[in-house]
């Protein structure tokens, strides 16, 4: 395990690296869950890259720091963890929450980024009502009063079906998280708006959606998708809001050929 003290808080990452030379990949995490959900994912990748993995913060082993806090502090976050290991430049793959904090990494320094893939994420995500509601359930009565229905949006019924093993853990993952966390990153969805952003950005970007997922459907996705300059759009099927979770293998496939295009 590894840490750094970023922007007044420790973050918990992992650089999987072999050489200097490596493309680097940093995988960015959706709401609710800690780096762990890419391992899957790195196993279906044979190429040799570089992968950054992090938990921001109020998740997994990061401290919360002070709330609130917006997308812009989840940015900031990453960009001083990326200073800090002296990546000059990268391929960012955010999921969810994650997307919105690529977006603004793009925002505030797009030197930084080599390429995006934005997977099961969008322009914004939700309203401020829904989000509202969230923010009172959980601080209210905790993770685990939603926890069911989130996972009804994570990942499919064949997936709750076949994978209940698979399931308990990922739901264990979730209500152990920070509930201040948490709450804090939900706001920081709630306010937080790319629709004038998305169509500034000028590397490639790749689109990923599961045909399936609850939280971020396809037509929002594809709807992001088409707000950038010839941004590529990519449903996988069989699959939920977690792709890296639902269907590693598909989800290396797109991403792989995507960073591999010239």
């Amino acid at each position: 395990m590894a840490f750094a003290k970023i922007n007044g808080q420790v973050l918990h990452y992992e650089f999987l690296t072999e050489s200097k030379d490596d493309p680097v990949v940093v995988l960015i995490n959706s709401l609710g869950t800690d780096f762990r959900i890419w391992l899957p994912f790195i196993d279906e990748i044979a190429e040799e890259w570089s992968f950054l993995l992090y938990d921001k913060r109020g998740h997994g082993l990061s401290e919360t720091g002070s709330t609130p806090y917006s997308i812009g502090d989840h940015a900031q976050d990453l960009i001083g963890l990326l200073d800090h290991l002296k990546v000059k430049k990268a391929t960012l793959v955010g999921l969810s929450v994650g997307g919105l904090i690529a977006q603004e990494i793009w925002r505030q320094r797009p030197g930084l980024i080599e390429k995006i893939v934005l997977c099961d994420t969008a322009h914004k995500i939700g309203t401020a009502d829904g989000w509202n509601q969230r923010i009172a359930g959980v601080t209210e009565k905790g993770i685990a009063s939603l926890a069911d229905g989130v996972m009804k949006l994570w990942f499919t019924p064949d997936f709750h079906a076949k994978r209940a093993d698979d399931l308990a853990g990922y739901k264990t993952m979730l209500t152990r998280q920070s509930v201040e966390g948490y709450a804090a990153t939900c706001a920081a969805i709630r306010d937080a708006d790319f629709t004038t952003v998305a169509p500034t950005i000028t590397v490639p970007v790749l689109t990923i959606v599961g045909d399936q997922d609850g939280s971020t459907p396809p037509d929002l996705v594809r709807s992001t998708a088409a707000l950038i300059p010839d941004a590529q759009f990519e449903i996988i099927e069989g699959c939920g809001h977690i792709p890296c979770v639902e269907q590693p293998a598909a989800l290396a496939e797109l991403i792989v050929d995507f960073i591999n295009e010239d």
